[in-house]
């Protein structure tokens, strides 16, 4: 795989960019859907249920974005130190589409898979 080129690199910074400014927006709006349910509230066994259900899955889905803000973060630095687009892993360049599909990416597709086959 070839070397990303400036304007590639450009591309993908930008892209980054604006992951983390939608992350962070998201995650701002989430800590209002994962707060504790209030159980004193006069409402039905189903629905407080539901509530609880509710609740739980915003709490995973914010998790999950912290992850990948902090993903998001790392690749930010990655390109600051001339460190972004090589694999962790072989240490060969990470396909530009690769990295266009998932800019966190640390792992060339190649190791992913290996990865992931364990």
């Amino acid at each position: 795989m070839d070397e990303l080129t400036d304007v590639q690199l450009e591309e993908l910074r930008q892209s980054l960019l604006s992951l983390r400014e939608e992350l962070q927006l998201a995650l701002s709006k989430s800590s209002e859907d994962s707060k504790p349910i209030d159980l004193d509230l006069p409402i039905g066994r189903v629905s407080r249920i539901d509530a609880i259900q509710q609740q739980k899955m915003a709490q995973a889905n914010k998790r999950s974005q912290e992850v990948r803000l902090r993903q998001i973060q790392s690749a930010l630095k990655r390109i600051e130190a001339e460190d972004y687009g090589e694999c962790k892993q072989c240490e060969d360049p990470i396909g530009f589409a690769r990295l266009k599909a998932r800019p966190e990416s640390l792992l060339c597709l190649e190791c992913q898979t290996k990865l992931e086959q364990r």
